[in-house]
């Protein structure tokens, strides 16, 4: 299928360049013009605490410092364990500043899974929430930082949300407790100190475009969590995509919400660096909480909102019965998994904006495919390519073979966003990065004749669940690591809301008892909570193939069918 003419240009909404200006500025150039173009502006709100742009660009410069007195220099890999917040949003830019890697990392994560993350980057610091401390302080020596910096995440707070909590009350002491926690390991530094030295001198070397500027973890199209590298010119490059693609963004006058954790691909480049290429206000999330949103959209109103279906179904619901106004939100895009009709026409009807579905994957920065923000966009497709976008639609066994029109194929990328390879991990790359930097995204697609796409099938098998990747490897692993447990198979069960259920097929050692409450709670200790399994059914066999392998679809199927589906 020859698409070199480009056919869904057509389908842009008015404004929508075919191409961007290659861009010349790294993420922290970006951050230096923001802050000269909008000093006085907020940049950041966190429980309606304001940080205007000048203070920001103003602490990350002695972030950075305080860092290279620990030593960090360029290439240093740099681990960010914290939910979103402004200190995460300093530490990212501080890290950059010195020409250093970002490497983001879940703070829900279990021991066993962030300890695996860092065997993979064996990062020089890291820069953690203070609940989460003393874990990376248990690492063993060789993967264990020169350096934890621990975050207390309500010092970003206003002073009448610090002293609430702090009252001898149990709801206080609750929050108090799920927000920090005073680290018990022995030299840990407290990220005050960090940002208490004086700014960076001006002579300390800045990173360079091709620099990478962060590896984020990803199952990417094997399997495997691995950690995709992403350069200043990929992230930068996404940026500039995204605000193009909305073209009545408006410099120094938006507001995004970011719920989504800056520790997802998704989240940073649609709430922060696209966010900050506009000088937009930001307000941060350190999870989603529909009343505390709700406050903030009192105190607040958005403008721009990335998010997933369930958040925007919960915001819709939760508006209407609080009487809250959402009429400000005039742009949102939802992405992660399928988008339903009937989200659409609850979220317009609330807002008066438009809501539209985007398709991407960690490996492109992470967005390469949208619906048009207007008429034109098409439910139930992704939409069609971003400015300075290529895609081709191939057979998946010779991807070098391009499919015609309308053919189910496997969907390939190529664009500026398009990351650069796998962290160590050379014959993954090759087998992601075809010649000509063409990312095979694993996805099985139909592209029409304008050049909007629809996702058909996964080849990569990952489940989606609440719009995180899950690796089914990575979560049969666990389970087999139980010592009733034979054999597992994991496969993603569809819902109505386009996410999947993650669920089990397991088979028993001879004389065990199955019990899926108990294996679930087995499997709490190795695995994130969205990782583990919901629902598990226990099979007396698994289906395989001639080599052994599990058969998952098969799984999926004969799950569906015991189930009536």
């Amino acid at each position: 299928m020859s698409l070199s003419d480009r056919p869904w240009l057509s389908s842009y909404a008015p404004g929508v360049p075919a191409e961007i200006d290659p861009v010349t500025e790294t993420l922290v150039d970006m951050l230096d013009e923001a802050v000269r173009a909008h000093p006085r502006r907020p940049a950041l709100e966190f429980f309606g605490a304001v940080t205007s742009y000048r203070d920001l660009g103003a602490e990350v410069a002695r972030a950075a410092e305080g860092l290279r007195r620990l030593g960090v220099v360029a290439g240093d890999r740099v681990a960010l364990i914290l939910p979103n917040c402004p200190q995460h949003v300093v530490a990212f830019y501080a890290v950059l500043r010195l020409g250093a890697i970002v490497v983001e990392h879940n703070p829900r994560y279990t021991p066993p899974e962030l300890r695996h993350q860092f065997e993979v980057h064996h990062a020089r610091v890291a820069i953690v929430w203070d609940a989460v401390a003393d874990t990376v302080a248990e690492f063993p020596s060789d993967i264990r930082p020169a350096h934890i910096v621990a975050v207390r995440m309500t010092d970003a707070m206003p002073a009448r949300t610090r002293l609430a909590l702090r009252l001898p009350v149990a709801k206080a002491r609750s929050s108090r407790a799920a927000m920090t926690t005073r680290p018990r390991a022995k030299g840990v530094k407290k990220w005050a100190d960090i940002v208490s030295a004086r700014p960076i001198g001006r002579r300390v070397p800045r990173p360079e475009l091709e620099d990478v500027a962060a590896l984020q973890f990803t199952s990417g199209t094997t399997g495997a969590p691995k950690a995709a590298i992403l350069t200043h010119r990929n992230l930068r490059s996404n940026a500039a995509q995204s605000q193009a693609w909305v073209p009545d963004l408006v410099a120094g006058h938006e507001v995004f919400y970011a719920v989504l954790p800056l520790f997802h691909a998704y989240g940073l480049t649609l709430c922060l660096t696209t966010a900050l290429s506009v000088g937009a206000r930001i307000v941060l999330f350190p999870t989603f909480d529909v009343s505390l949103t709700l406050d903030a959209m009192r105190r607040t109103p958005p403008t721009f909102l990335a998010a997933v279906p369930p958040i925007y179904d919960a915001l819709a619901r939760a508006t209407a019965r609080a009487g809250v106004d959402m009429r400000s939100l005039r742009n949102a895009i939802s992405g992660a998994m399928t988008l339903p009709p009937s989200t659409v026409l609850r979220w317009e009807e609330a807002t008066g904006g438009i809501i539209v579905e985007g398709y991407g994957m960690t490996e492109s920065s992470p967005i390469s495919i949208g619906n048009p923000m207007g008429p034109l966009r098409r439910p139930g497709t992704v939409g069609v390519p971003f400015p300075s976008t290529e895609i081709r639609v191939v057979d998946p066994a010779e991807p070098t073979r391009e499919l015609a029109a309308g053919e189910e194929g496997e969907l390939l990328v190529r664009g500026p966003q398009v990351f650069q390879g796998y962290w160590n991990r050379p014959e993954e790359t090759a087998a992601a990065l075809l010649d000509g930097g063409w990312l095979r995204t694993g996805d099985i697609v139909t592209v029409d004749v304008d050049g909007f796409v629809t996702v058909v099938d996964r080849l990569k098998e990952l489940i989606i669940s609440g719009g995180f990747n899950i690796s089914p490897s990575e979560v049969e692993n666990a389970l087999l690591l139980h010592p009733d447990i034979a054999d597992a198979a994991v496969v993603g069960i569809p819902r109505s809301d386009g996410s999947e259920t993650v669920t089990a097929a397991v088979a028993m050692r001879a004389g065990a008892v199955f019990d899926a409450d108990e294996i679930r709670s087995f499997a709490r200790g190795h695995l994130a909570a969205y990782k583990v399994p919901r629902v598990i059914d226990e099979v007396e066999t698994l289906p395989r193939s001639l080599v052994g392998k599990v058969i998952r679809r098969q799984v999926r199927e004969d799950i569906l069918t015991r189930r009536g589906r």
